[in-house]
């Protein structure tokens, strides 16, 4: 598999997968939440493709004192084949050359089989809680 960030082009691919792997829903708006990564490290939204076509993504973040993942996703056929992994060690390698010391990722409780993906990557569960505030009222944000 090759990694590399995403580019315009993959848009439609990207979404579709997204859409594949259950992590669109009511109030997220894929489209609008590309535009926004795409401004800031646009080059740490990473994409993994074989032959051509678009298998994993994964959006990483760093705002100066915690690293973030977002979207990470591997078509449905391909899970549990190690790509999911490859492209987290790119992301990681990433965020760490970047002076990153801690990554933090949010994954929906109901996600059993994602929650045990990452325990086998060594993250462990924060005794925290998540909080949000929407900060734009409208719904598809």
């Amino acid at each position: 598999m090759k990694i590399r960030p995403f580019q315009l082009s993959d848009q439609n691919s990207v979404v579709a997968l997204w859409i594949k792997c259950g992590l669109v829903v009511s109030h997220n708006n894929p489209v609008k939440d590309i535009e926004r990564k795409l401004t800031i490290h646009p080059e740490w939204f990473l994409v993994g493709e074989i032959d051509g076509e678009v298998m994993t993504t994964c959006m990483a973040g760093f705002e100066g004192h915690r690293g973030w993942i977002n979207y990470l996703a591997v078509r449905p056929d391909l899970q549990g084949h190690g790509l999911g992994k490859m492209i987290m060690d790119h992301a990681e390698a990433i965020l760490k050359a970047a002076g990153c010391p801690k990554i933090n990722l949010q994954i929906r409780d109901t996600n059993q089989k994602v929650i045990g993906f990452y325990e086998s990557l060594g993250y462990r569960h924060d005794p925290v809680v998540s909080l949000g505030k929407r900060m734009i009222p409208d719904t598809d944000t």
